[in-house]
């Protein structure tokens, strides 16, 4: 990482006596057929200011109106995150000057929030601690600004309002994170609730959650906190545990050699691996903040609170606990299999369609996620149906096939889609239980090996582990393992 004479890192004995004290401001789009305030379609990737219209544009006399989907999205992350809904809130114009905002402002709630003092709790290396949320509110999206020739030719800068006005809500935390690895933990965990409410589909590389961080340092055990610099647009985990790490020890450096922070806006420069001024740091009253004239307050009843309350899913944590008690499963199984929705909807299938929950966990857990990420896949492009593995679980369970040849078998199922009985059937994967086939295999190895009888008669009893592996190289691994055992004792015995 380059960084100025003026930014030298500090050395370990200085980071030691130093903490970091981290809030962070989430963005996420409301996953929404049309925009916050006019009916343009939300979808990405449409041709350049295709989905537009006067209202996200800001032409004079558009008049905009709330999205109600939108609104009940927005309420329901809220409810999520246990943020207290509040009966009376209000959007207000936030007022600032980029190419890429039309109107001139933008639309967004201040003084009222939608919801206010609510948590979540994070893990980070086996401790749990509870993150408090200051408020969640509603907002619109600005355009986007593309800029190409740069550095090496004449440059151009071309705006796209497509997401002019793609409804968003902003979750801010409380400074209460201390650690790049707990606000890894923290984004995570939000990214997760959103999900499993389907508030939004946090597309990151789509900029469906986008997250701005505030950093300061203080010495351990002060009691005021630091100047704050705030690192903007942070699209990805990786670049978010970065830039926290890289700022975190700017500012140790800068406070070491005995300079001030400076209070600003900072944008973390993938390529130098860097934070890089942007622009001091705005205070409210830059922003001008009014109540947006065009718009009625927003007013919650009893009622509409009740309502979303009865269509919220069930939250992670809350399927993580039934997980454990209704199907008997390891934390760790049960932490993998819940980290997504779908996944967590997958695995309920299989055991609802005849699968052993334990071994179901353990397959969807080890074998079906590696393939799935070997394959580049999401669990929703799995071409192994639920139905279909509880059949191969099932022929496991019962000894028709071995748990080796039930890898192959699913290999294949993965591969073909085919069923796992015309796959077993076509390449001849049935067990073998016939007794008398596999005691003239085990007879066959005993008389090759002389020697390593002799061992095992003498009492060398690991020798015995080498025998029930010739034979069941000798069956393809096909034979049933516990008449292996039992026959192969027998042999050796007489």
């Amino acid at each position: 990482m380059s960084r100025t004479a003026q930014e030298a890192p500090a050395p370990p004995e200085a980071l030691a006596r130093y903490e970091a004290v981290i809030g962070l401001e989430v963005h996420a789009q409301l996953q929404t057929l049309t925009k916050a305030f006019c009916g343009c379609s939300t979808k990405f990737g449409g041709a350049p200011n295709s989905n537009t219209c006067p209202v996200c544009l800001g032409l004079p006399g558009a008049l905009p109106v709330l999205n109600r989907r939108a609104l009940e999205l927005a309420l329901r992350a809220s409810m999520a995150i246990g943020c207290k809904i509040q009966e009376r809130s209000r959007f207000a114009r936030k007022n600032y000057f980029y190419p890429d905002l039309p109107k001139g402002y933008q639309i967004s709630m201040y003084e009222l929030p939608l919801a206010i003092e609510g948590s979540i709790e994070i893990e980070v290396e086996g401790e749990k601690k509870r993150i408090g949320i200051t408020r969640l509110h509603m907002e619109d999206d600005a355009g986007k600004s593309l800029h190409e020739g740069f550095p090496d030719a004449e440059q151009w800068s071309h705006i796209d309002f497509n997401r002019c006005g793609v409804p968003l809500i902003e979750i801010v935390s409380e400074p209460d994170l201390r650690t790049p690895a707990e606000a890894y933990a923290y984004l995570n965990t939000l990214k997760q609730i959103l999900e499993y409410t389907e508030v939004s589909d946090c597309n990151m590389e789509e900029g469906s959650l986008r997250c701005d961080a505030n950093v300061s340092v203080r010495l351990r055990g002060a009691p005021k906190f630091g100047t704050k610099a705030e690192v903007k647009n942070l699209n990805s985990f990786r670049y978010l545990s970065h830039a926290l790490e890289y700022e975190i020890e700017r500012q140790i450096g800068i406070l070491e050699s005995g300079g001030k922070i400076v209070q600003e806006t900072r944008l973390w420069n993938v390529a130098a691996g860097r934070t890089e001024p942007m622009r001091s740091k705005e205070f409210a009253h830059d922003y001008r903040y009014f109540p947006d004239p065009d718009l009625l307050p927003v007013s919650i009843s009893a009622a509409a609170i009740e309502e979303v309350r009865l269509s919220m899913p069930e939250l992670p944590d809350a399927k993580v606990a039934r997980f454990l008690r209704d199907y008997g499963i390891t934390s760790y199984d049960a932490g993998v299999l819940t980290a997504t929705r779908a996944l967590a909807d997958y695995f309920e299938a299989a055991v609802k369609a005849g699968a052993p929950a334990k071994a179901a966990a353990n397959w969807i857990s080890v074998e079906l996620l590696r393939r799935l990420n070997d394959a580049g896949k999401e669990i929703a492009e799995c071409p192994v149906a639920p139905a279909a593995l509880a059949e191969l679980l099932g022929k496991i369970e019962k000894g028709e096939i071995t748990a080796a040849s039930g890898k192959k078998v699913f290999a294949t199922m993965f591969e073909t889609g085919k069923r796992a009985a015309e796959i077993i059937a076509a390449e001849g994967l049935a067990q073998i239980t016939d007794t008398s086939a596999i005691e003239k295999i085990a007879r066959a190895v005993v008389a090759k090996s002389p020697d390593n009888v002799a061992k095992y008669r003498s009492g060398n009893e690991g020798v015995f582990k080498f025998f029930v592996g010739q034979v069941m190289r000798e069956t393809r691994g096909q034979a049933n393992p516990q008449l292996v055992n039992e026959i192969v004792k027998r042999v050796l015995a007489e």
